[in-house]
């Protein structure tokens, strides 16, 4: 494992976590074509709350009002694969344990205990957003979690087998990584 994901692991500055949360929740506005909640002066946790109750009410709104579920889907996967290639290129990934522990010091700051090893098994066993998200929430603002892996991996797809909020212990995914990566 290269040394910046090794620094990584062993902390992550404040200031770091919220630039990357705050990146994380204008790509969010985006996808969903809507306004921003003013971040000023909110703290890291402040902000993290904000960011769960405001994508669960987008992606409610979203679902009740029948709205371009695909297309919105799309938007979160693109604008997510986007910031994962930008960390990418930043902690010089190149293999699939570097993948992994990529996406395990990112979803450990937000609340999210990953876990994934380089055949692309993924366990998640707790999820601050579970306690937000209904099962068509969480299965549409998963559209992140698929960008933001194929971004760290420069390409693949994850599919998930079960999740937290259809009540079960764990979430269970599977990525499938492209072949260049292995």
């Amino acid at each position: 494992m290269n040394i910046r994901l090794k620094l990584a692991k062993i902390s992550v500055p404040v200031f770091m976590k919220k630039k990357i949360l705050d990146e994380l929740f204008w790509l969010t506005a985006q996808a969903f074509q809507s306004e921003m909640p003013d971040l000023k002066g909110r703290s890291f946790e402040e902000r993290l709350e904000r960011y769960a109750r405001f994508t669960q009410g987008e992606a409610e709104k979203t679902i009740r009002q029948g709205r371009d579920l695909q297309g919105i889907k799309n938007r979160l996967f693109q604008n997510a694969q986007s910031l994962g290639q930008k960390l990418r290129k930043s902690f010089k990934i190149s293999t699939a344990e570097e993948v992994m522990a990529a996406a395990r010091i990112l979803y450990l700051a937000i609340g999210i205990d990953f876990w994934g090893n380089d055949q692309g098994e993924i366990a998640i066993r707790r999820c601050l957003f579970s306690r937000y998200y209904s099962p068509d929430v969480c299965a549409l603002i998963s559209s992140l979690d698929e960008g933001i892996l194929a971004g760290l991996a420069s390409g693949g797809e994850l599919s998930f087998e079960q999740r937290l909020t259809e009540g079960k212990n764990s979430c269970r995914a599977k990525f499938v990584f492209k072949e260049s990566i292995k």
